[in-house]
């Protein structure tokens, strides 16, 4: 039987990394060696004992009707390109890059995602008008998920 070996330093960057994004979890792999470090939330403790099944999240845009967030798929879906916190405005209580209904040309600042204490802009992959926003401004948001829809 091997003995576990703990990276402690390894874990607390993690945990830290963790209270920077917003994240819930973080993973790394490096071959067959595995870290995962993951935080309650104030949902996750007030759900349910251990192995029960866990209520699905809250939505993430309350002003949005009740349709859920489209296919990744969908051809107007702009996606998250990294792991962050989304905001909608260029700082805190300023006007939103755009709103649903704007027409958007393609290039444009759409919102920003911060990852690692870097302000990445989000631009519209393609013209047209924005018919839904499926985040909230500092909302945390993964890899793939969608943003906005374009039309």
């Amino acid at each position: 039987m091997s003995r576990l070996t703990i990276d402690e330093e390894a874990i607390r960057r993690l945990a830290a990394l963790l209270e920077e994004t917003g994240l819930s979890e973080i993973e790394i792999a490096e071959g067959e060696s595995r870290l995962r470090v993951a935080r309650a939330t104030a949902q996750t403790l007030a759900i349910a004992p251990p192995g029960a099944p866990s209520a699905p999240p809250p939505s993430r845009d309350e002003s949005a009707s009740a349709e859920t967030s489209p296919d990744a798929s969908h051809p107007g879906a702009v996606l998250s390109p990294m792991v962050g916190v989304a905001y909608l405005s260029p700082e805190p209580g300023a006007p939103p890059f755009v709103k649903v209904g704007d027409t958007v040309a393609q290039g444009q600042t759409l919102l920003l995602i911060e990852a690692m204490k870097t302000f990445n802009q989000i631009k519209a992959p393609r013209p047209g008008v924005v018919r839904r926003i499926f985040v909230e401004s500092g909302s945390p948001v993964e890899y793939g998920d969608v943003l906005m829809l374009i039309e």
